[in-house]
């Protein structure tokens, strides 16, 4: 979890685990990241070593490939292979760009 705190840090972007809290939301761009699974390596019903699926969800009201460029800088430098979709948000009239990947946590 510290190496993931430590890249969300340096994308230089707001984020927020999930959502932001209700009056503290933040004006775009901003990330909100999600740990929803995990595909640990286990043998004989012991997990040896864990490791989560990390999304990051990149929020954007224009269209904007410097701020993805920024995001994926950080990821390329701490070496992390991510998948990558986006979609457009109608009722919130936002971009959503997710990042996908595994990271293995202490």
């Amino acid at each position: 979890m510290e190496e993931l705190l430590l890249m969300l840090n340096e994308m230089q972007i707001p984020f927020a685990y999930h959502h932001f809290a209700e009056g503290e939301a933040v004006e775009p761009p901003f990330i909100c990241y999600l740990l929803p699974g995990s595909n640990n390596f286990s043998a004989d019903g012991k997990v040896y070593h864990k490791i989560n699926e990390v999304h990051i969800e990149l929020y954007t009201d224009l269209k904007d490939l410097a701020v993805e460029q920024q995001v994926e800088d950080v990821l390329d430098e701490h070496e992390i292979f991510y998948n990558k979709s986006e979609v457009w948000i109608e009722s919130e009239k936002l971009y959503e760009v997710l990042y996908t990947f595994y990271l293995g946590m202490q």
